[in-house]
């Protein structure tokens, strides 16, 4: 029985809060790389945890007032892209839309500069009759012209360049079109030299040529940059040429050395043959696509399988065909040559002919042979990875092999796809 002091103690304990949730992790601040304008709407949005619409209201907002400007350019500088392999695309074009306002521009400068009869006159015959430039209501329209056409045609040369939805046709295009507009203010601002003076429309021919001159920039930037990514390339090139020469002459005659002088079931050629095929892949190969095709996904899997077992195989191809790495017939040449590795070891040779007809694959090992109508009927590696597989896509699988016979030999054809259909 506890004390009447141990109970009044426990009573009045103050209770401890609840400690608060914990807030859910946040996506890091970064733009997407499939975008509206900028990304950045998106990607505070994103990181925030509320809608884009909002975002993009706030930053109208803010804008007005100047602030909401600086902060987005600010963002738009700093803000990281997210990662990816992808090319950033997207989906307005702002290009387009700019183009539009340097146009309905244009048509308001011509309104303003003199009647739509004079001007037509004047483009017909030369002669400006009733030409009547009244400078101050014209001044705001040749400023937004000028800067909505140039806007158009630098932004068409340095972003939609290299955007994967356009291209440089579509920024050629921009760009074309931007100048035209320039064009056509010069060809209403000149005329009006009697009447104002060559100072004044100095001063007027000034603004729609910085524009001209800034969009043949950005042309001759993208222009430079080309000629410095072409001559970085050249010089790798050479860089990696002299490198595979140097590596050719010593490293890669060791490793071959090392090979003719030891067995191939051995450890030490199962390693030197793997430093090879890494090493000439990594010098000669680049960077090769993702669905290879059929000789160089079976040269890659040849060395993956001389790491696991004590085999040494060959792989040659001789003719050309269209298969690739994610066929049928790839998979099955695989399954004979694990086989092979697995069961028999030593020397395999693997010969690819390609042929405008079919693609023909034998895998021969050296190993002791075996019964093909003896394998057991759980075993499906070859019942169904290689013949079931080869007869469900139209082609065949044969298996030469004798028992106590040193051999075996897997032939594989796949007819072509124009074959197929005759």
């Amino acid at each position: 029985m506890s004390s009447p002091s141990t109970v009044s103690d426990a009573a009045v304990r103050p209770v401890r809060p609840a400690r608060p949730a914990r807030r859910p992790h946040r996506i890091p601040l970064a733009r997407p790389r499939v975008m509206a304008v900028s990304g950045v709407a998106a990607g505070l949005a994103d990181h925030l945890g509320v809608s884009a619409l909002r975002v993009r209201v706030l930053f109208v907002l803010a804008g007005l007032c100047g602030v909401g400007l600086l902060f987005y350019a600010w963002c738009w500088a700093l803000m990281p892209m997210r990662a990816g392999d992808t090319t950033p695309t997207r989906r307005v074009p702002v290009a387009w839309v700019l183009l539009t306002g340097a146009g309905a521009a244009l048509a308001g400068l011509l309104l303003s500069a003199a009647d739509g009869r004079s001007l037509w006159v004047w483009f017909r015959t030369g002669e400006l009759t009733g030409y009547s430039f009244r400078f101050w209501s014209t001044l705001p329209w040749v400023w937004t012209v000028t800067v909505l056409a140039t806007s158009a045609g630098v932004w068409a040369g340095a972003v939609d360049r290299d955007d994967p939805a356009r291209g440089p046709r579509h920024a050629a295009i921009v760009r074309t079109l931007s100048a035209f507009a320039l064009a056509v203010v010069v060809m209403i601002v000149v005329p009006t030299a009697e009447q104002r003076g060559g100072r004044a429309v100095l001063g007027d021919l000034v603004v729609p040529v910085a524009g001209a001159v800034a969009i043949a920039a950005s042309a001759l930037l993208q222009a430079w940059r080309r000629l410095v990514d072409d001559r970085i390339g050249r010089v790798r090139d050479e860089q990696r040429a002299a490198m595979a020469a140097h590596l050719h002459d010593s490293v890669l005659q060791t490793l071959a050395l090392i090979q003719n002088r030891s067995e191939a079931s051995s450890e030490v050629s199962r390693i030197a043959r793997a430093q090879e095929r890494e090493l000439r892949a990594w010098l000669y190969d680049g960077d090769s696509p993702a669905d290879s095709d059929l000789p160089t996904d079976l040269r890659d899997y040849a060395g993956a399988l001389e790491l696991d077992f004590p085999v040494r195989i060959d792989v040659v191809s001789t003719g050309s065909s269209a298969e690739r790495a994610s066929g049928e017939l790839a998979a099955a040449a695989r399954e004979a040559m694990l086989n092979a590795a697995r069961h028999a070891g030593g020397d395999v040779s693997v010969y690819i002919e390609g042929a405008a007809s079919a693609v023909d694959v034998f895998i021969r090992d050296r190993g002791d042979g075996f019964d093909p109508a003896a394998v057991p009927a759980d075993r499906w590696g070859v019942r169904e990875s290689i013949i079931g597989r080869m007869r469900r896509v139209g082609g065949s699988a044969v298996i030469r092999s004798v028992p106590e016979v040193t051999g075996t030999e897997v032939r594989l054809s796949m007819p072509t796809s124009g074959a197929r259909r005759d």
